[in-house]
């Protein structure tokens, strides 16, 4: 698609490195628009950049770099369509054995770095009327055991783009969550790696109480991984809420997703509690089977 530089609309996308990002940011240029990809390092903007993708160093939780974005787009003559709010990390442990450093830091990445994107752009996205689009998560509505850190901040972006949306509809702007489910990305790999590493640190006491969990859980992890939605699929659902004239408040990304969304709220806390756990137990160490 050709679009001229005096109608073509800006997005920003954070968290564009690799995985979904990365292919939203792709998908979005294609549709068009000059997107501005929030990565990390140097080499990540250099495998990213291409026409219509203009790789932009972006550390969420660093204050001058999201500064420096909102200049970026303060400078520019074109209209900021919308804010693609996708960084994240994925940090598994029981709430007992993370320690608190790793606790702040995920809510800082998941939570407290999207609110300062958001704030920092939204008088653009004002002058714009242009959408803000938060990816949550499943884990957004349930939480799962050692799901803990990653999930309370992903009820906590659910809870803060539901305040968000109503303080700014009246003023012209969207916002839209998007809750994926299990999606093939290195996110889930790394969180593996991550909740292996936690583990390591636990007391003995602790690993008795929850080294099987935290096996199993990786296994399911891996699994569902390997099954969810590859990334170019999830971002055309991003996609989807970022250019559909009047999108929906949420939107679901793959079969998993939309099942647990569904059949969730109908399931009472303890119901749901066995369902997790006995789809849990096929995961456990053979040598944990008869203890569990």
């Amino acid at each position: 698609m050709t679009v001229s530089p005096e109608t073509q609309k800006l997005i920003v996308v954070t968290g564009a490195s690799t995985g979904m990002g990365a292919s939203t940011a792709r998908e979005l240029a294609r549709q068009g628009f000059h997107v501005l990809a929030g990565v990390r390092r140097d080499r990540d903007a250099d495998a990213i950049r291409s026409a219509g993708i203009e790789p932009v160093i972006l550390d969420i939780t660093e204050t001058e770099q999201v500064e420096a974005l909102a200049t970026r787009v303060a400078d520019d003559p074109r209209a900021l369509h919308a804010l693609v709010n996708n960084a994240g990390v994925q940090v598994n442990a029981p709430v007992e054995a993370l320690p608190m450093e790793q606790w702040r830091q995920v809510f800082e990445v998941n939570l407290f770095g999207h609110i300062a994107v958001t704030q920092a752009l939204l008088p653009a996205l004002l002058r714009s009327k242009g959408r803000v689009i938060n990816i949550s998560s499943v884990g957004g509505k349930f939480a799962m055991a050692t799901y803990g850190a990653y999930a309370g901040a992903k009820f906590a972006l659910e809870a803060v783009s539901d305040s968000l949306r109503r303080e700014v509809a009246p003023l012209g702007v969207q916002v839209v969550v998007v809750e994926p489910g299990g999606v093939r990305t290195k996110m889930a790999a790394r969180g593996v790696e991550t909740a292996n590493r936690l583990a390591a640190r636990m007391t003995p006491e602790q690993d008795e109480r929850y080294g099987s969990l935290i096996r199993a859980n990786n296994k399911l992890m891996a699994s569902g991984t390997a099954s969810g939605l590859t990334a170019d699929a999830a971002a055309r659902v991003i996609a989807k809420a970022v250019t559909t004239r009047r999108p929906r408040t949420r939107y679901t990304a793959g079969r998993d997703a939309a099942l647990i969304m569904r059949l969730g709220p109908m399931l009472s806390d303890r119901t749901l509690d066995r369902v997790l756990a006995a789809n849990l137990r096929r995961h456990h160490p053979r040598e944990a089977v008869g203890g569990v």
